[in-house]
């Protein structure tokens, strides 16, 4: 009853969760906030998109700012790759870094994996056409109808 919080001086404690000082990162207020995850892979696929070719990590990070660490952006680089959102090549003892698609493409690949993960696609997929505007239904109509031109064998798959 009435404990103080383990390692904390009398009168210094701070909200549950809250990072340790030193956490915050040392270069002052404007490194105080920490990007997320998703945040950090969006901008290093948006580096990559934007680079003359195959990236190295290194030349990822310099476009990044430079704040991170490199082992920071090369595990972000490897989870991307491990999602198929990027492919990479040996150079010497390291790798370049191209995106595996254009961002439209990254794009319907996080769509597809989300359904993936759902048990009742036909729900969700329900749940995504109803809320989608009359235009967009109107493209995804023509889309579908032109998938089903190029491969004669679709409308059959679909039970049609």
């Amino acid at each position: 009853m009435g404990a103080k919080p383990f390692g904390r001086p009398p009168g210094g404690a701070q909200r549950p969760g809250a990072p340790e000082p030193q956490e915050r990162g040392a270069g002052g207020p404007e490194h105080t906030r920490r990007r997320g995850q998703g945040q950090l892979e969006a901008q290093v696929l948006a580096a990559l998109h934007h680079a003359p070719g195959p990236a190295g990590a290194a030349w990822v990070r310099e476009r990044l700012g430079g704040d991170l660490a490199y082992t920071t952006v090369m595990t972000i680089l490897s989870r991307l790759h491990a999602k198929q959102a990027v492919t990479r090549e040996r150079s010497g003892r390291a790798y370049l870094w191209s995106p595996a698609a254009d961002e439209a493409g990254l794009a319907a690949l996080r769509m597809r994996r989300v359904l993936d993960g759902e048990p009742d696609r036909d729900a969700v997929l329900t749940s995504f056409v109803s809320t989608l505007s009359a235009q967009d239904e109107q493209l995804l109509r023509a889309l579908l109808d032109r998938a089903a031109d190029e491969d004669p064998g679709t409308d059959e798959a679909r039970g049609g």
